[in-house]
């Protein structure tokens, strides 16, 4: 259907628009915030009548800029809210320098109050900084979820595309604002209301919150070759202890050498190789986005000394792991 075709339509009743309160933070993910405020939008014009208003406000009420560089002007500072509104976090890379002192005690406050909190993209962090994330099951991106782990034991993350635990929402950034976004119309509206929203957007597969955010192993590495996924599998699971080639193949029913072979077919690396870059992957995650010091990254990787992980890291990233802290440090006081 075009936007000039008959849209289904809601009796209008004599309610006040459900009021979403974006707070923007400086380097937000522009997909993950336009993609929700774009539900609202169509919501209202399918529905032929203002069911939801909207507001971005933000640390000093002027403006803030997205990742992508562009800026967006804010209706306000971070004043004071109602219980019925619902309060959205929307963040993006940096997001632990953007989550500021002032940030974080006006979110307590306001979420004392009982409303509905949600965190779009990387502002799962936020949240749980902010202690509101306790208790409760969350989703962060992929690329945040390693740190994640290591800072917030007290809250059971998930690979979830969205998660909506009791009064608290989060996301894992791009696109999937709009599956949150479509389930909460459809809790106001009805079902009817949000597959009319989704078809507006050309968004055919909706996702649940049992879907999980990453590809299959298979998609990401381009093989279908189902003991080798399950062999990755084993190796993204344990990258605090790791396990020797020799034990990942038994538990497949695989010789070593059968192993190797595989590996070598299918990914050009031997299975050691490939594990230790996975290793430095999530290494490398835990300094750009963690303050834990450089032996507790090494451990949390799987290495015994801070030199041989040194030397490793040196070897695959033509840095050390202190001049990538330092170096990222940098960055962000810029």
């Amino acid at each position: 259907m075009s936007d000039t075709q008959s849209a289904i339509r809601v009796p209008v009743n004599e309610d006040k628009p459900k009021l979403f309160v974006f707070v923007l933070l400086e380097n937000f993910t522009m997909l993950s915030f336009a993609s929700a405020v774009e539900c609202l939008r169509i919501a209202n014009r399918m529905s032929g009548r203002e069911a939801y208003n909207w507001r971005l406000i933000g640390e000093g009420g002027t403006y803030v800029s997205s990742s992508a560089g562009a800026q967006f002007t804010l209706d306000g500072d971070l004043d004071e809210l109602r219980r019925e509104d619902t309060l959205v976090i929307c963040s993006g890379i940096d997001v632990q320098a953007a989550t500021t002192k002032k940030l974080l005690g006006w979110l307590r406050r306001e979420a004392r109050k009982g409303m509905m909190v949600g965190g779009l993209c990387t502002a799962a962090f936020t949240l749980a900084k902010a202690g509101l994330l306790d208790g409760k099951k969350a989703t962060i991106h992929w690329e945040n979820q390693d740190s994640f782990t290591e800072e917030f034991e007290d809250v059971t993350l998930t690979k979830s595309v969205f998660v909506v635990d009791g009064n608290r929402m989060t996301t894992a950034g791009g696109t999937s604002s709009i599956d949150l976004m479509l389930k909460l119309i459809a809790d106001d509206l009805g079902e009817e209301m949000a597959n009319s929203v989704a078809d507006q957007l050309i968004y055919s597969s909706i996702r649940t919150d049992q879907d999980t955010q990453r590809l299959s192993v298979p998609t990401r590495i381009g093989v279908r070759h189902p003991k080798l996924s399950q062999v990755i599998q084993m190796m993204e699971r344990n990258i605090e202890e790791p396990i020797s080639p020799s034990t990942l193949a038994k538990d497949v029913g695989m010789s070593t050498r059968q192993l190797e072979r595989l590996f070598r077919r299918y990914l050009n690396r031997s299975p050691k190789r490939y594990y230790m870059e996975l290793r430095l992957q999530k290494a490398r995650n835990l300094l750009m986005q963690t303050d834990m010091s450089v032996i507790n990254v090494a451990l949390a990787c799987g290495f015994a000394s801070p030199s041989h992980f040194s030397k490793c890291y040196r070897a695959h990233y033509d840095t050390t792991p202190y001049r990538e802290r330092g170096s990222h440090a940098a960055r962000l006081s810029i």
